[in-house]
């Protein structure tokens, strides 16, 4: 039985180069920005600077292999799919339900991201700052309740606005520099290097999010290295000028949750602080919005009934989880119980988890000089994954829930007869097998469209 043309979808126009340059830089751009600097300098000093420089250069080892991923494997659609080529269904499938639970662990901290900055010019303290992130979160949940999601177009325009108050906040603020303010270096010892990069990492996840977009350059082989070499040396730019101005204009006070609106106080004067909370109000339910939305896509696939097809967890039931849970972890905050730097660590444990599969099964399934790029990345991962201490029990109970009860999704039955047969891709590989295809997008970095999920079999 074939398809009428009339139902067959429309293949995806062909990205230009400077299309893909902006899709892979605005990848690795988000709110994070708003406070990774600040939380950086605060556990290692001016010496977070060397974590910085440390991550853009595994940053270019994850864009080679996660390149080679999506050539390798064109319709895996997404780092679930990479994972189950790779390492098997199963581990597929833990990556899924590891991005559930940083979505549902994220979402909070990237609203009390916003609340800080609307604290910082209003007043208050951390029960205020919490209470602003809740309604924060309870606005970004009743929108994503009500069928609105930010378009692809309205994120990169929200991430144009990010560069923007960055290039703003970097210029204006650079006569205030003092190279006295790098002294001493490392306060708190070289071990706490580590600890910053572990933190920063939040801020570099998004090459496997563009992945699939290889497929979409009609001369990959010539276009996607100036691709990668623009969004590189973008982000070199940007993270590093941001990283060295925080330093060298607020010195010991670099170590805030605000940076961005202490550099736009030296910049534009008073105006600066309120210029910094529009932007981060604006930013957080944006973002929030598209990669909550995205989430619950995923969601429905991973408890989709294997006898009747039908999800068997709803959209409103996964946003209701993270009304709880961000809730729960939004009151601990503002109880004092919980800090900023715990509430990064659960989403960062849970990133470099997905990494860690991700290059592992790079470094099984790629040849040549993707995979020797894998096998350092794979180390530089573990590295990083040994300074994140307590919360590496959440991607460890996701690991064990997925191993000991499997998910619907890894029991569903062959398809009847009559169905049209499936597509593989191999090539003496493990297969793969399209499942499903969703849109989906990545925590922190919600502007590009990604595909998945995809089953491995043997």
């Amino acid at each position: 039985m074939t398809q009428s043309t009339r139902h067959q979808p429309r293949g995806p126009q062909s990205l230009t180069t400077s299309r893909g340059a902006a899709l892979y830089t605005g990848a690795l751009l988000g709110p994070g920005l708003l406070l990774l600097p600040g939380l950086a300098a605060a556990q290692a000093g001016p010496a977070s600077i060397l974590a910085w420089l440390a991550l853009l250069g595994l940053s270019g080892l994850f864009a080679a292999v996660f390149s080679a991923l999506g050539r390798r494997f064109p319709s895996a659609g997404g780092v679930m799919g990479y994972v189950a080529a790779g390492l098997g269904t199963r581990a597929g499938l833990v990556a899924g339900w590891s991005f559930l639970a940083a979505v549902t662990g994220g979402a909070p901290l990237v609203c009390l991201i916003g609340a800080s900055y609307v604290t910082e010019l209003t007043g208050g303290g951390q029960p205020e700052r919490a209470a602003a992130a809740a309604m924060l979160l309870l606005i970004v949940l009743a929108l994503a309740a009500g069928g609105l999601r930010a378009s692809a177009s309205a994120q990169l325009v929200l991430v144009s606005l990010l560069i923007g108050v960055i290039a703003v906040a970097v210029a204006g603020s650079g006569a205030s520099a003092r190279a006295a303010n790098w002294i001493p270096f490392a306060p708190h010892g070289w071990l706490s290097i580590g600890h910053a990069a572990a933190t920063l990492m939040l801020s570099f996840a998004g090459w496997e999010a563009v992945a699939p977009l290889t497929t979409r350059f009609a001369n990959p082989t010539g276009q996607l290295p100036r691709v990668i070499a623009i969004a590189l040396a973008a982000t070199t730019v940007l993270y590093l000028s941001l990283a060295i101005t925080t330093i060298s204009v607020l010195g010991p006070a670099a170590a805030s949750t605000v940076p961005l609106a202490d550099l736009l106080r030296r910049a534009i004067g008073p105006a600066g602080p309120t210029a910094a909370a529009i932007a981060a109000v604006v930013l957080t339910l944006g973002t929030t919005n598209a990669y909550v939305t995205g989430a619950a896509t995923m969601a429905r696939q991973l408890v989709r009934s294997p006898a009747t097809g039908r999800d068997q967890g709803p959209a409103p039931r996964f946003l209701a989880a993270i009304a709880t849970a961000g809730l729960l972890l939004i009151t601990l905050y503002g109880l004092r119980l919980v800090s900023t730097a715990s509430l990064v660590a659960v989403p960062t444990a849970l990133f470099l988890c997905i990494y860690l599969g991700s290059m592992a099964a790079a470094a099984r399934v790629l040849h040549g000089p993707a995979r020797w790029a894998a096998v350092p990345a794979t180390l530089a991962v573990i590295v990083m994954l040994a300074y994140c201490g307590w919360a590496l029990a959440i991607p460890a109970i996701v690991t064990l829930a997925v191993t000991w009860r499997g998910s619907p999704a890894a029991r569903q039955p062959a398809p009847p007869a009559t169905m049209p047969a499936q597509p593989w891709v191999g090539d003496g590989q493990p297969r793969v097998r399209r499942v499903c295809l969703r849109t989906l997008v990545f925590l922190d970095r919600p502007h590009v469209p990604v595909r998945v999920f995809e089953e491995a079999v043997a």
